[in-house]
């Protein structure tokens, strides 16, 4: 199997702000998904990374991109208006470097959520669906749905893929909101699954089996997308 090496691309958006960027495309791509990193944790976490060559596995390609606090070494996420300008700016990079491929938007965690209150905001241009890896709906510990609000602002499909031992996303709370959504979302549970889709000796299978179910779910759903 040949190995697909990522491009390295620099977003520039604003006056003043630019961000880091890796394209990796498929030969043969049935789109191309616009993947935001989680808050701890930029582009090249081995996580992102395991998530964007197992999509290239699967016949999508990804566009990871950094948030300017990421891109500048700090821990404080940015306020929502610069995450979400940044995610405008990323969708536009892929729309300009995959212009043949269906788009998708979305992220691990805290890059699904600010893609999600961008398109609440105004729709992202040519994004046809939304997919979230661990959608935060609400800290560790305090339980709300509050931050699943804006989601009914949104009318296109969305999937969320969400270990059920998610202490981000209980259940209880997480699949009212999903339902409410109708037609347009899709929830996956990954048995026994943490918010980073670790799962426990205890469940029979290992985190390798438990991504693999990931990657085949959010591949599949975004090839469907795709059609």
């Amino acid at each position: 199997m040949n190995v697909v090496n990522p491009q390295q691309l620099k977003i520039e958006f604003g006056s003043a702000n630019a961000v880091s960027a890796l394209l990796l495309r498929p030969p043969s791509a049935r789109a191309c998904f616009v993947f935001a990193h989680g808050a701890g944790a930029g582009m090249t976490h081995t996580s992102m990374e395991q998530v964007a060559r197992g999509l290239c596995d699967r016949g999508i390609a990804t566009l990871r991109y950094q948030f300017p606090y990421m891109e500048k070494g700090s821990k404080r996420p940015d306020a929502p208006p610069v995450a979400h300008a940044t995610v405008r700016a990323a969708v536009d990079e892929a729309a300009r470097c995959c212009a043949d491929l269906a788009l998708v938007a979305g992220g691990k965690s805290f890059g699904g959520r600010m893609t999600s209150q961008a398109q609440a905001i105004a729709p992202l241009p040519g994004v046809r669906g939304m997919a979230f890896l661990g959608f935060p709906l609400h800290p560790a510990g305090k339980p709300s749905d509050t931050r699943a609000k804006h989601l009914g602002d949104i009318d296109i499909p969305m999937l969320f893929i969400q270990g059920t031992r998610d202490a981000l996303a209980e259940l209880p709370l997480l699949e009212p909101v999903v339902e409410r959504l109708g037609k347009l979302a899709t929830l996956h549970r990954v048995a026994e699954a943490d918010h980073s889709f670790h799962v426990l000796a205890r469940s029979g299978r290992n985190d390798r089996e438990a991504m693999s179910e990931v990657l085949d779910t959010l591949a599949a759903w975004i090839g469907a997308i795709a059609r």
